[in-house]
């Protein structure tokens, strides 16, 4: 057992000088600040205070004013040195970055010094691990070792990114416990991914199903996130993947392709991408970000810009033609670009097509930060972030936690893609470090299976020397993040750590390892398609049988428990997974080159049966995270495959 994210040094003291925190003592607060006495304390440092006081509480102290720490036993002392960042403080001790700290506990009590009230905050974060970790109930009090710890980040900006887009929109309350976990691994950004969830006030007809975020909603997570050190930045894709917006008759006017166009993100044919040389596009975009933006206190802002898939197929094709693509494109960046700098934000923005016509990655504005995103465990971070290194601009590393395009998860590849981007991000010179949780059709994989792995890469955003190990060890096995799993994600609960972690390992006994997804998820997804394809050219009757086996073992472990909610969602993944296992053997049975219209019509009928049934049972586990907004939508992406089954093609 060990210390996440990992600190740089740790150093156990003396067993015979451990903390002792009496039953009946308080721990007595002195707070430093740059060599003076007593601080001025700062709305900062009383967020890290209130840090300080909730990692104390799990071992039933109080944490008090020096001078109001009286009572019937001994205070322990807890001395609290604030610095100035990258200068020696009064003790003499580098501190480089704003959020470094040296945390000492033993006989004498706490002593933190830290270079700002973010480095006291994340100081107290490692102290909670610390005493969960290693302390116990002794005859004196509650006890732990003496140690030492001195620690600092590798990257600056360590976000997660939350898909709240594709069809599963969080509800607040699972926002603000995941806020509290990405805290505790020492997140300090988060952004929500918005193409149509917010509920901007003159385009109603947008969002009117989607269950979307409010104003208020977002300035009372603003100020939930900012209490925890994290700066919540605003998302709104402002190109492609507008599709939300255009299929409604008011604004298919501003697409690309206005009677539609074939993309990877739906059956059928729609408009994508907003008309990169129409002007009424930027006045919808002024539109927005003047509502949007201010409600964030961050100073960024995502405006997406990628896969633009279309681009040229329509409207701009021929400025496309006389200028060239990536011309056209470079042109609608830049006049982003000035929409977001007037309302003095920073642009982030998805690098993949810059890095497609590397040619015009030196004409993207100065203060535009490229995010560089790539989600296999070989994705060839080292070139791109190479190429985006020698601009000599700002960019960030944007893995994932490979938990779309699956029900159960991807651990071994998410692990393996989280530590390339931390080794090559850093040592390209990546200022940020970013981890993506997408929801491509439908969503239906629980929340709870992308929390282990965005705990993985926020320890390997802190660490980097964790990501060089994780990588150059030995090949991680099911069983190689148990522990981590059961403490610091899921809250001592080893059936759903345990659970969580056969699902993410499945996908490489069942046809695996498939690009950016899992053969079980695709059975679904291409109900349509012969299985020929060589995203099923893996699978066997054998593999398939094997694995609803080992399914079938996991429910019958998950059912122990009744009544949790995580549980519920688990065993109904199971479920879901189950039935594509079923679907895989009666086709692979029947000849991969036939359709699922052209099985026997009693198999047809059973599965389309079953899977109606599980289609019913989404609500009950959905609605204990997340809004009803996208549920039915999620819902018809079962049942179309039932209809499918229901049709005969034979």
């Amino acid at each position: 057992m060990s210390l996440w994210p990992s600190p740089r040094r740790v150093e156990v003291l003396d067993a015979a000088d451990p903390l002792v925190l009496p039953p009946d003592a308080p721990v007595a607060l002195q707070v430093t600040e740059a060599g003076a006495e007593q601080a001025e304390t700062s709305e900062e440092l009383e967020f890290a205070l209130a840090g300080l006081r909730r990692a104390l509480a799990t071992t039933g102290s109080d944490l008090l004013p020096g001078h109001a720490a009286n009572g019937p036993g001994t205070a322990v002392s807890c001395q609290v040195t604030v610095d100035s960042p990258g200068e020696e403080g009064a003790t003499g001790v580098d501190l480089p970055t704003d959020e470094s700290y040296r945390l000492r506990t033993g006989r004498n009590g706490i002593a933190i010094q830290a270079a700002t009230p973010t480095g006291v905050f994340r100081a107290a974060s490692t102290l909670r691990q610390w005493l969960a970790l290693r302390g116990r109930p002794a005859a004196a009090g509650f006890e732990a070792p003496a140690v030492e710890i001195e620690d600092r980040p590798d990257f600056p900006i360590r976000g997660a990114m939350l898909d709240v887009s594709r069809n599963r929109v969080p509800r607040l309350e699972y926002l603000e416990r995941l806020v509290d976990r990405l805290a505790d691994w020492k997140i300090n950004h988060l952004q929500l991914y918005v193409e149509h969830t917010y509920a901007y006030a003159d385009h109603e007809e947008v969002w009117r199903n989607a269950s979307p975020f409010t104003a208020a909603e977002i300035r009372k997570l603003d100020a939930c996130c900012r209490e925890r050190f994290i700066e919540l930045t605003p998302n709104q894709n402002s190109f492609g993947h507008f599709h939300r917006w255009l299929i409604h008759d008011r604004y298919r006017p501003l697409a690309e392709v206005p009677e539609g166009f074939q993309h990877p993100f739906s059956i059928d044919p729609e408009p994508f991408s907003l008309c990169a040389t129409d002007p009424r596009v930027l006045e919808l975009l002024t539109d927005l970000y003047d509502e949007l933006l201010p409600h964030f206190g961050s100073r960024r802002f995502n405006v997406g810009l990628d896969e633009t898939f279309d681009l040229g197929r329509g409207r701009s094709a021929e400025a496309c033609e006389e200028r060239g693509k990536p011309a056209v494109y470079l042109d609608f960046l830049r006049q982003v670009h000035d929409l977001v700098t007037e309302r003095g934000r920073q642009m982030l923005f998805w690098g993949d097509i810059i890095l497609e016509h590397p040619e015009v990655i030196d004409q993207v504005p100065e203060d535009a930060v490229a995010l560089c995103w790539g989600y296999d465990a070989n994705h060839p971070f080292e070139d791109q972030c190479a190429r985006l290194a020698a601009s000599g601009r700002e960019f960030w590393v944007c893995p994932g936690t490979s938990s779309w395009h699956s029900f159960g998860g991807r651990l071994q590849n998410a692990v393996g893609n989280l530590a390339l981007a931390a080794t090559a991000g850093s040592a390209a010179g990546a200022q940020g470090y970013l981890i993506t949780d997408w929801g491509d059709h439908g969503h239906l994989q629980p929340p709870a299976i992308a929390e282990l792995p965005l705990s993985i890469g926020a320890g390997f955003a802190w660490s980097v020397e964790a990501a060089r190990e994780a990588a150059g060890g030995p090949e991680r096995n099911e069983e190689a993040w148990l522990d981590h799993a059961v403490r610091l994600v899921y809250d001592g609960d080893e059936t759903l750590a345990r659970t969580v972690i056969d699902l993410g390992a499945i996908d490489l006994d069942c046809g695996g390892p498939v690009i950016n997804g899992t053969a079980l998820f695709y059975l679904l997804r291409f109900i349509d398609d012969d299985l020929t394809h060589r995203r099923f050219r893996r699978l066997s009757i054998a593999t398939l049988q094997r694995t609803y086996a080992r399914l079938a073992a996991i429910r019958d472990r998950l059912n122990r428990v009744e009544g949790d909610p995580n549980h519920a969602a688990l065993d109904w993944t199971c479920r879901m997974m189950t039935w594509c296992c079923q679907l895989g053997v009666a086709r692979l049975a029947a000849g991969r080159g036939l359709l699922a219209g052209q099985l026997p019509t009693k198999v047809r009928a059973t599965l389309a049966t079953d899977l109606r049934d599980i289609a019913g049972d989404l609500p009950d586990v959905w609605l204990a995270t997340s809004r009803e907004g996208g549920l039915r939508e999620s819902q018809d992406l079962l049942l179309r495959a039932a209809a499918v089954l229901d049709s005969d093609r034979s």
